[in-house]
C-alpha cells in the first residue's frame, strides 16, 4: 500500500505528521493508494475537494477538535488501520449560483450549501423545489441545504434534522425565518432540485457557500445532489460514519 500524507497546520498534527514519516515511506499523492489526514474535520473537508478528480480514499486521524469524519488518534500500525478499514461512500452537492453582473459559479459542497443575507434586513427568496413554487417569498436570514454527512454541523445548529446517512434524503431548513413563521424546514428526496431566487438583490443582497467557497451578490441558485462520482472516507472497523450519525440523535 502507497500512503501520501497531508497535515494541517496544528503542532499535534505536524509532530504527528514527522513521527509518521520516520516509520513509513510515504509517496507523493498522485502516486498514492490512499491518502492520510491529519488534522480535524476542516482539513478532511479540505482534502476531499483537493482531489476531487481523483478516486483515491482518504483516512483521517483526528488531529483537531471535533473529529467527526476522522479515526481515533492511536500510536496503532496505521497500515494494518487502513487496510482494516470500512469505506463509507458519500455524494456532495452541486450549486450553480448566477450573481447580479451575469456570471455564473459552480462549486461542490460535501456538508451543505447555505445562502446567508448581506445586509440588515432580512433575505426575501423565492423557494422552488423540482420546478414548483413552494414558498413565494420566504423572509429569513438564510436557508440552507444539506447532505446527511453536514446534518451534524451547521444544519444542526440551525435546528435542522440529523439525517442518517443511507436515507437518501436532504435538509432543508431556513435560518431564524421571519415568514412563513410556521415553516421549520422540509424533508427532500436526493433527487430533488432546489432552486432558490433573490427578489430583491440589490436592497437585500445574499451570498451563498458550498462548504468553504463563498459568492456573492447571489440572484438565483440551483442546487442538487451530484451522484456522479462517489468519494470514499475510511473508517476504522467499529466507528463508522453512519453509527455516528445516528448516535448524534441520541446525545445530549
Amino acid at each position: 500500500m502507497k500512503l501520501a500524507c497531508i497535515a494541517s497546520d496544528s503542532n499535534i498534527a505536524q509532530s504527528c505528521q514527522a513521527s509518521l514519516a520516520e516509520k513509513y515511506n510515504f509517496v507523493d499523492t498522485k502516486d498514492a493508494d490512499v491518502i492520510l489526514a491529519l488534522g480535524g474535520d476542516g482539513l478532511m473537508l479540505h482534502t476531499l475537494h483537493q482531489f476531487l478528480a481523483t478516486d483515491k480514499p482518504i483516512y483521517g486521524l483526528n488531529c483537531g477538535t471535533v473529529g467527526f469524519l476522522m479515526n481515533e488518534l492511536s500510536d496503532d500500525d496505521v497500515v494494518q488501520r487502513i487496510a482494516a478499514a470500512k469505506a463509507t461512500k458519500v455524494y456532495p452537492l452541486e450549486m450553480v449560483a448566477t450573481t447580479r453582473d451575469g456570471s455564473v459559479e459552480r462549486s461542490l459542497a460535501f456538508n451543505e450549501v447555505s445562502v446567508i443575507r448581506y445586509s440588515n434586513q432580512t433575505a426575501n427568496l423565492q423557494l422552488t423545489v423540482n420546478d414548483i413554487e413552494r414558498i413565494p417569498n420566504l423572509s429569513c436570514d438564510g436557508i440552507l441545504v444539506s447532505t446527511p454527512m453536514g446534518s451534524t454541523a451547521y444544519n444542526l445548529s440551525a435546528r435542522g434534522p440529523i439525517i442518517p446517512l443511507d436515507a437518501n434524503v436532504l435538509a432543508l431548513t431556513p435560518v431564524s425565518p421571519f415568514r412563513p413563521r410556521r415553516w421549520h424546514g422540509a424533508l427532500l428526496p436526493s433527487t430533488a432540485v432546489v432552486n432558490l431566487t433573490n427578489l430583491d438583490p440589490q436592497k437585500r443582497p445574499v451570498g451563498a457557500s458550498a462548504d468553504f467557497h463563498e459568492v456573492r451578490d447571489v440572484v438565483s441558485l440551483t442546487i442538487r445532489e451530484d451522484r456522479s462520482r462517489p468519494f470514499r472516507i475510511l473508517f476504522d472497523p467499529g466507528h463508522s460514519l453512519e453509527e455516528r450519525i445516528f448516535n448524534e440523535q441520541f446525545s445530549s
